[in-house]
């Protein structure tokens, strides 16, 4: 039997840290390795042009990012993505599940109905609100404002309002799972603190933002953070969508990561463009969970 050591004196026993050596090994050459391999090449002329002969270039891959307008745009789309749709989507599922927590005959369906969209993915998910959005004959939005006088709106094809029309399709898709996040934290309130508040005066709103908008904190920090995540990570909707379209007005990060990186062999510059997402993703999620820290503080 093996010899298994105090735990006061604060030390593995080695028989037990070798069982810790396969998910090391998974770990180190599954993310350790290629991040490392990615902040290297990053440094490099790595491409099809240069398979094999490679050579060290500095920050010219990095400087290239913030100098040409197509990946300057990429970024700004990726931030204006990530923040509406972080807005948006909490700002509705919080009153949506205060709604459906509520005793009334058809709750349970609601719930369900708002979830759905939620099981789908992404990628079906664009196929479906390309048809809705289309301006031919089947396309059942441009179908609706037709016949209410207002005429046809090329929601993908106009560069203006392509990446809200983007956006819209994916506040409808997540609002009923964060809803669903909010409803199993508010079913954990008690309820004796609403009726304490309507013996002091306290009318709905009041209740609302004084009670139940703070014990939510925990679902908001979750919800927010995990939202602004995926936004800043958005690609599928936007590859079954537009493609990054019209004349790439709705390109994202890692969408000309992609296309770049992988499709035109520029393995270097992906590099670089990968190391300014994470380092972006890491400093949007760390002022992020202060501020949300900060303001359930108060």
């Amino acid at each position: 039997m093996l010899r298994i050591l105090s735990r006061r004196q604060g030390r593995l026993e080695p028989a037990y840290a070798l069982l810790l050596l396969p998910a090391l090994a998974v770990y180190v050459l599954f993310f350790v390795y290629p991040a490392a391999s990615t902040f290297y090449f990053s440094f490099t002329n790595w491409s099809d042009v240069h398979p094999r002969h490679v050579s060290f270039v500095g920050w010219r891959n990095y400087r290239a990012i913030f100098q040409e307008d197509i990946y300057v745009t990429g970024i700004r789309n990726t931030l204006t993505y990530a923040v509406i749709s972080t807005i948006l989507i909490n700002a509705l599922a919080i009153p949506l599940a205060a709604a459906l927590n509520h005793r009334f005959r058809t709750r349970a369906l609601l719930r369900s109905v708002f979830f759905m969209p939620a099981v789908f993915s992404p990628l079906i998910i664009g196929f479906l609100w390309s048809y809705l959005y289309s301006t031919s004959d089947f396309g059942l939005i441009n179908r609706g404002l037709v016949s209410l006088g207002i005429g046809k709106i090329n929601f993908l094809g106009d560069s203006d309002i392509a990446i809200y029309a983007v956006i819209l399709t994916q506040v409808w898709q997540w609002v009923g799972y964060n809803m669903v996040i909010y409803l199993a934290n508010l079913q954990s309130i008690n309820p004796e603190y609403y009726e304490a508040a309507k013996l002091d005066g306290a009318g709905p709103m009041q209740s609302f933002g004084r009670i139940t908008l703070p014990l939510l904190a925990p679902a908001i920090t979750f919800c927010t953070v995990t939202v602004m995540i995926s936004g800043l990570k958005v690609f599928d909707i936007v590859y079954s969508l537009t493609s990054g379209g019209p004349g790439h007005a709705t390109e994202t990060i890692v969408s000309l990561m992609v296309k770049k990186g992988l499709g035109e062999g520029f393995y270097a510059f992906g590099s670089a463009f990968g190391i300014v997402f994470v380092a972006m993703v890491g400093i949007i999620t760390y002022l992020q969970l202060r501020l949300v820290k900060l303001w359930g503080n108060r």
